[in-house]
């Protein structure tokens, strides 16, 4: 018992490490280059970061809200596609969409090439404006992650009963009214708690604000470590990052509990779907068209056309190496993953131990801790190892795949965690009962019991993580072993050089693999009660 007991603890050692050693910088001693930074960049980065967030929020607050409450409440051509397909360019990474952008958009992008020949137009003409800044970030994050908004919020509209909204009608309120004065604020804490997810997602960027040349913190951190040199400056500066993101992390959080359903079964409704016929239906339709264009079918398109004209090179050794690499870390860290969150969750269900289960929920903190920070911590953390604790032996940790893994494993954790907690609450207790007056205990009871009642959990757990893994940019950007490519490594080593056409097939590949987690997803969409 007090080995299952243990384990959580150790683990709980283990992830909070990297973030202690990251605020710890703040007690230490500061250098010049930290003088320099609040003497001339600092400002920059705090002004940039929230304009960028409130342009960010508004524009997710105006997708994905509307379109949730269209979907939800009105029936009109294309509604059960778009039930669904509205969450497809979670698909797409914000700097996969930053590259894409920039190569239709840019002076002699593909949108404004095609508008001069098309209408036989000097070269000089340009239509549409450069995105290399910071509105080209705000519509880019806009359309990457207002589904985080979506699906809290059309969760909590499906659940609105109907009785209340048929009690606004009866008090003369339009469907306007109802929207504005019943459905909207039931909905607040789902749609805040999703704006919060957003927020994070927007602070822990780093692909797309680089390729933009916006200033943020992300883009402070690397230029501070691998610019001038300076861990501990860059540790300072994602310490003031972290303390913010954590704010509107435990706000999420705090939403998130906010977000309870009160209508019984004997007073619940559900709402009957308004039909919307003629220029009604058509702006509704073009209206939940228009972010699935631009989120997902656009960079799409653009990036096969790229894949194509550079057929030459799409399967060379570089893209097969790091297809190689990119899966097999998936898959390895999806396991582990996987395998850590099915032991934790079965020592709270085994000891009966209500603090694990807080501990458990303490570890999930990971995802919102951006990849760059995750580095920088795990970077001094096993620095120290090396010249402490392994400075006897003949290897070190320092610049080799465990970090990486170890950095994937915390950010990722909370994925795992959440697939195996819902298949552990399918399970009955009665058959822990069973199996202990049977004489199954400890580790007979979690592999020859509970492992094969959650295997379709840990196989989703996996793929989760997988996807997870696939994507993430900056924390392999500076972990990865040298001469050790991923996708999105590669991806960003490319666009960085203006090689678009070659990032193209990297590029397809992520979204390949980002779109499995989604399969899920849109098996779970069409719930009409929580």
């Amino acid at each position: 018992m007090f080995t299952w007991k243990l384990f959580p603890f150790a683990v709980a050692i283990i992830f909070v490490a990297p973030i202690i050693i990251v605020f710890s910088s703040l007690f230490g001693s500061y250098s010049d280059t930290w003088n320099h930074l609040i003497e001339f960049v600092l400002v920059d980065y705090i002004s940039t970061s929230i304009f960028l967030v409130i342009g960010v929020s508004l524009g997710v607050l105006i997708i994905g809200v509307l379109t949730a409450y269209l979907v939800t409440n009105y029936n009109f051509f294309g509604k059960r596609f778009f039930e669904w397909a509205l969450i497809l360019p979670l698909a797409i990474p914000p700097y996969i969409l930053a590259y894409t952008f920039t190569g239709l958009f840019d002076a002699n992008g593909d949108a404004n090439v095609f508008v001069r020949f098309l209408f036989n137009l000097e070269n000089s003409f340009l239509l549409f404006p450069s995105v290399r800044n910071i509105t080209g970030a705000i519509i880019v994050f806009s359309f990457t992650l207002y589904p985080y908004v979506y699906l809290v919020t059309r969760s909590a509209f499906l659940n609105q009963s109907n009785s209340i909204k048929e009690s606004g009608r009866l008090l003369g309120l339009g469907q306007l009214g109802i929207f504005s004065k019943i459905s909207l604020p039931l909905a607040r804490p789902a749609f805040i708690a999703g704006l919060m997810l957003v927020i994070m997602e927007t602070l822990s960027d780093f692909g797309a604000v680089d390729h933009f040349a916006v200033q943020t913190f992300t883009t402070g951190i690397f230029r501070t470590w691998y610019g001038l040199y300076d861990l501990n400056t860059a540790m300072q500066l994602s310490s003031l990052l972290l303390m913010i993101i954590f704010l509107f992390y435990f706000l999420e959080r705090f939403s998130r509990e906010g977000i309870k359903y009160t209508n019984d079964n004997s007073t619940f409704k559900t709402s009957k779907e308004i039909k919307l016929k003629g220029v009604k239906a058509g702006l509704a339709f073009f209206f939940c068209l228009t972010p699935i264009f631009i989120g997902f079918i656009l960079p799409i398109i653009e990036l096969i056309i790229w894949a194509l004209d550079a057929r030459v090179t799409l399967f060379n050794e570089k893209f097969i190496m790091s297809s190689f690499n990119t899966i097999s870390l998936g898959i390895l860290t999806g396991v582990l993953c996987a395998l850590l969150a099915f032991i934790i969750n079965f020592s709270i269900r085994y000891t009966k131990n209500n603090f694990l289960g807080k501990l458990s929920s303490f570890l999930s903190i990971g995802y919102a801790v951006p990849g760059l920070i995750l580095a920088v911590g795990i970077t001094r953390f096993f620095v120290y190892a090396d010249q402490n604790i392994f400075s006897n032996l003949d290897f070190v940790i320092t610049g080799s795949l465990l970090g990486l893994v170890l950095a994937y494993i915390i950010k990722s954790y909370a994925l795992a965690n959440s697939s195996i907690e819902s298949g552990y609450e399918r399970i009955s207790n009665s058959i822990d009962n069973s199996a202990r007056l049977l004489g199954s205990k400890g580790s007979i009871l979690l592999g020859k019991i509970h492992f094969p009642l959650m295997k379709t959990s840990l196989i989703t757990a996996i793929l989760l993580v997988t996807s997870e893994v696939v994507k993430e940019l900056p924390a392999t950007l500076i972990l990865r072993p040298f001469n050790f490519d991923t996708l999105a490594v590669v991806t960003y080593t490319y666009a960085a050089e203006e090689r678009m056409y070659q990032a193209a097939m990297p590029s397809l590949a992520i979204v390949l693999i980002g779109i499995i987690p989604l399969i899920f997803l849109s098996k779970m969409i069409r719930s009409s009660r929580l």
